[in-house]
């Protein structure tokens, strides 16, 4: 039995138009650009959104930690002024205010005759090398004295 076309429909289809149970080309390149679109402005979004957060990474701890939390709060809360917020913040180089205020201190401690405490990032670092030198010794001098 030959198909005969309706005599309402063109007899030149456009090449975009598949016959039925062949596989649509342009479905599937249509389908892969559009996926490739989502990943692409996807990846340009979260980009530009941690661009706060790569500024402020040069700065003190302090600054990128609070730049760092305004940029999770405008990504999850999409209110846009955090992220601004964060970006002039990230911008500004904020003054340290510890290092004098913690000699101050030092100094009237020294001069009232209390014994300074000791700075715990100083004394974690002197433990350590304190550690490494004479530990490795006096086990060696340990286990001879009793052997």
């Amino acid at each position: 039995m030959s198909e005969s076309l309706h005599p309402a429909a063109p007899h030149h289809l456009p090449s975009f138009i598949t016959a039925p149970g062949d596989t649509d080309v342009l479905m599937i390149v249509v389908g892969i650009i559009l996926i490739g679109a989502i990943v692409g402005v996807g990846n340009l979004y979260l980009h530009l959104h941690t661009l706060p957060e790569r500024m402020a990474h040069k700065s003190q701890k302090l600054q990128f930690e609070i730049v760092a939390v305004l940029g999770l709060l405008a990504l999850f809360t999409h209110n846009h002024l955090f992220w601004v917020i964060g970006l002039f913040l990230a911008m500004v180089d904020l003054p340290d205010f510890g290092t004098p205020l913690r000699r101050i201190a030092g100094s009237v401690e020294k001069m009232a005759g209390v014994p300074p405490e000791p700075d715990p990032t100083e004394a974690s670092t002197e433990i350590a090398g304190h550690a490494a030198g004479t530990n490795g010794g006096a086990s060696k001098s340990e286990a001879q004295g009793h052997a």
